[in-house]
């Protein structure tokens, strides 16, 4: 094989390895370009997306009531507690609950005392998700033996601050992301 032929038959490799990556480059785009669609159809809807986070307008909520509103498929208590409810629910003892974790999405690692779950310093507000931890019901408010809510379904007893304390719940009802946007709305999400 002559000098000359080596280096043809170099040549003849050097296109025939362009031609294989350039296949295989257009190879992927192609597939790539297939699959987007598909990937992107897995996200939300714009429908969807606008749950993620609600605007609630608190400045009709009077002292000792408390507005319900719907938020990604389930009711959300927002409460405005008297000085009676807080001073009770402060009152309470962690040892005497039967779940000692907040289960606030806005303090992870806090323990369910009073000063935890509120909204507020003062704990005025209380914002808490309206479902039963047991079976999913919805609790009653301002009903129980501890003032706060009553799940008729199996029993189970809330006091002023959302924790369970009498009844087959495991957990405390939960505080889901929320703040103050300004002195008369809350956002949650």
């Amino acid at each position: 094989m002559s000098h000359a032929d080596n280096h043809a038959g170099s040549g003849e490799g050097s296109r025939r390895d362009f031609l294989y990556y350039a296949t295989a480059g257009a190879g992927v785009v192609a597939t790539g370009a297939a699959v987007w669609p598909l990937v992107n159809q897995m996200n939300p809807s714009a429908d969807v997306r606008s749950l993620a986070s609600i605007m609630v307008d608190i400045s009709t909520v009077e002292v000792g009531t408390q507005l319900t509103v719907k938020w990604r498929g389930k009711p959300v208590f927002i409460r405005r507690r008297t000085a009676e409810e807080i001073k009770a629910a402060r009152d309470t003892k962690l040892e005497e609950l039967v779940d000692v974790n907040g289960e606030n999405k806005n303090k992870p690692d806090a323990d369910a005392s009073d000063a935890n779950r509120t909204l507020d310093e003062a704990g005025e507000w209380l914002v808490t998700m309206g479902v039963c931890t047991h079976l999913g019901c919805v609790p009653l408010g301002n009903q129980g033996d501890f003032g706060g809510w009553f799940c008729p379904c199996h029993g189970s007893h809330y006091d002023t601050a959302g924790r369970i304390r009498k009844g087959p719940a495991p957990r405390n009802l939960e505080v889901p992301i929320s703040v103050f946007t300004d002195d008369k709305t809350i956002k949650l999400g």
